[in-house]
């Protein structure tokens, strides 16, 4: 049986002022109706039910994910004691599962993504369960990439060594590669050897589990701690004293990196991570002049801007490609294209001690 785990923990800093630490932008409604939370759950749905959905965020998060998530159990979204990235809480969360069900498989997602073709997806994460079942597979889904990106890990992957399953193709890897430089990424994109890493895994529990415990040793006798107490009052002080103990480690680094076994599926599924505010301009509707405007506007002369701003008039006059958004307490203006820099901001914010603004 498939099981999906939520990675919900992300702070979002790119898209400062609205992401802040008490409502990140997977809890918040960013191009539709649904929090990019409750999308990532609604896209799964015909697949996996809410009651074999686990969540991951932190204690500032877990109340407000609780009320959006209302058909996932409660108990089954787990507040993590202090951010120790992915390895530790999918860690967790295969013990806690392979309790009830050694024969699980684990769909890991991102809460704060876009996928725009769901049925695609879907078929890709049949296919991936599908090859995780064989030995101790391990996989992830390739993002074909459609531009030179530098922010993205890559997947080099052996196109001669590819099959054909539930309408897509699976490939062995050959390695990951973290974030190239513009010179690297072009050779990798010309090559047609590499997807995006996108952050989506498929694994049998059992598999995790022993991976940790390979890779990991420390982190993996913390977890099979924790997870003795599952079910009883003790879990969540088991919780606040194990967890610390584990590798604050990424599960790219930590595992994925060294393991083997390693298999990718083309998933040509419409994907964004959307990282920043030029994403949103991107998949934001326009006007006849490239502007997304989803506040009462005046342009005069003004292509290719985004605005965010609520509750007055905004006008532009003689501008092009900038970013505006607005909250109660920030308003942040910069050049679209170095959208990417705002989470400089949110470092300069914590550097000088502005609490209220993070």
């Amino acid at each position: 049986m498939m099981y999906g785990v939520i990675l919900a923990g992300g702070r979002g800093t790119r898209f400062w002022p609205k992401s802040r630490a008490v409502k990140p932008k997977q809890l918040q409604k960013i191009l539709s109706s649904r929090t990019l939370l409750q999308e990532t759950l609604d896209r799964i749905s015909g697949l996996i039910p809410p009651q074999n959905v686990f969540v991951l965020g932190n204690k500032l998060l877990a109340p407000e994910i609780r009320e959006q998530l209302p058909d996932v159990p409660s108990s089954q979204i787990l507040a993590e004691p202090v951010g120790h990235n992915t390895a530790p809480c999918v860690g967790l969360v295969a013990h806690l599962i392979a309790r009830s069900d050694p024969e699980a498989v684990l769909a890991v997602l991102p809460s704060d993504h876009l996928i725009t073709k769901k049925n695609e997806f879907l078929n890709c994460l049949r296919a991936a369960e599908t090859t995780s079942q064989k030995n101790e597979n391990i996989v992830v889904l390739g993002i074909p990439p459609s531009r030179p990106e530098t922010g993205y890990g890559y997947i080099h992957f052996d196109p001669a060594d590819g099959e054909s399953l539930l309408g897509t193709r699976v490939f062995s890897v050959k390695s990951f590669t973290e974030k190239p430089d513009r010179a690297r990424a072009e050779e990798y994109v010309a090559s047609k050897q590499y997807f995006w890493n996108g952050g989506i895994f498929v694994w049998k529990a059992s598999t995790i589990i022993h991976a940790v415990e390979r890779y990991l040793p420390k982190t993996h006798a913390a977890l099979k701690e924790i997870a003795a107490a599952w079910g009883t009052e003790a879990f969540e002080s088991a919780l606040e004293k194990g967890y610390p103990l584990t590798d604050a480690v990424s599960l790219d680094y930590g595992i994925m990196e060294k393991a083997p076994h390693l298999f990718c599926v083309r998933a040509d599924i419409g994907w964004n991570d959307l990282g920043s505010w030029q994403a949103v301009y991107e998949f934001s509707k326009k006007d006849a002049h490239e502007n997304a405007l989803s506040a009462d506007c005046l342009t005069i002369d003004a292509t290719g801007n985004l605005v965010e701003v609520s509750g007055k008039t905004v006008a532009l006059v003689g501008v092009s490609d900038l970013v505006v958004v607005e909250t109660e307490d920030a308003l942040l203006i910069c050049d679209r294209q170095r959208s990417q820099d705002v989470s400089r901001l949110v470092k300069e914010l914590e550097i000088r001690k502005m609490k209220s603004l993070l």
